[in-house]
């Protein structure tokens, strides 16, 4: 930890703007913490507060708008990689997006505080078609709120931080082995959920020749499509038969499926 801390106080800015950055482009580094460090830093006279603050939101701004120009020319297409790269688990994935798309250009605001949002946040804006100028706006103000959140906690107990980093030096590199393995502890829990969602999700799947060959039988089914409007737009074509019916239309809708026959479910 202490040689942490003194990394980032000889490097401090360079440190604190390419974190950022690297973060906000799809890196998975603890931006957060070492914002945290940062406002320590800055409390204790090693770093201007005002520089930090100005540098995280520059680095976030600009991070932000390679994914919205990514999300522009790709448009929903996109969303496909990230869902494939993300380490959240995709029930959190998927709950980003509802929530995205329930409160548009509003949903930059808060953003980086909420696990998956934060990834498909800015490329989602870019693909509904949002107004560069109205996306700087909304995702300058939410990564301003974000950088004074984290540097202003670091700055409120520095104090407390620095009696930290004094203990951890006395464990000398057991105390770099410990954030190693902490880090590693981290991605490795998202790696595992990641992989049980998807096992679980295989448990009651049918390949599509499957359903090529009950739909060919003419046998009494029921698919619903269940893609939401930036899947369906990025991909429109539709199973014969299907019935479309987004997710946060079931409850009004429920009353149209059938109870006398099996249900195919159709998502992504």
């Amino acid at each position: 930890m202490d040689e942490l801390i003194q990394f980032v106080a000889r490097h401090g800015y360079l440190v604190v703007f390419f974190g950022v950055f690297l973060e906000q482009v799809g890196i998975p580094l603890p931006s957060n913490f070492l914002l945290i460090i940062a406002g320590a830093l800055a409390g204790t006279g090693q770093l201007d507060l005002s520089l930090v603050v100005l540098l995280t939101l520059a680095a976030a701004i600009f991070g932000d708008t390679v994914w919205y120009f990514i999300g522009r020319a790709r448009g929903y297409k996109v969303l496909g990689f990230l869902c494939k790269i993300s380490l959240e688990p995709a029930a959190c994935v998927s709950s980003a997006r509802m929530m995205f798309l329930r409160h548009g250009e509003k949903s930059l605001l808060f953003a980086k505080f909420i696990p998956g949002l934060s990834t498909f946040a800015q490329p989602l804006a870019g693909a509904s078609g949002m107004s560069l100028s109205r996306f700087l706006v909304f995702d300058g103000l939410g990564s301003l709120l974000w950088a004074i959140v984290f540097v202003g906690l670091g700055f409120l107990f520095s104090d407390q931080l620095e009696k930290v980093g004094d203990a951890a030096s006395s464990f000398g590199w057991w105390a770099g082995l410990i954030i190693v393995l902490g880090l590693a502890f981290y991605f490795g829990r998202k790696l595992v959920l990641r992989k049980k969602l998807i096992k679980d999700l295989l448990v009651a799947r049918i390949t599509p020749e499957e359903l090529n060959e009950i739909i060919e039988a003419e046998e009494e089914v029921t698919i619903i499509d269940l893609r939401d409007s930036p899947d369906f737009e990025a991909n429109p074509k539709r199973i014969p038969m299907s019935l479309r019916m987004p997710p946060d239309e079931l409850e009004q809708r429920h009353d149209e499926l059938p109870r006398d026959r099996d249900i195919i479910l159709f998502c992504t």
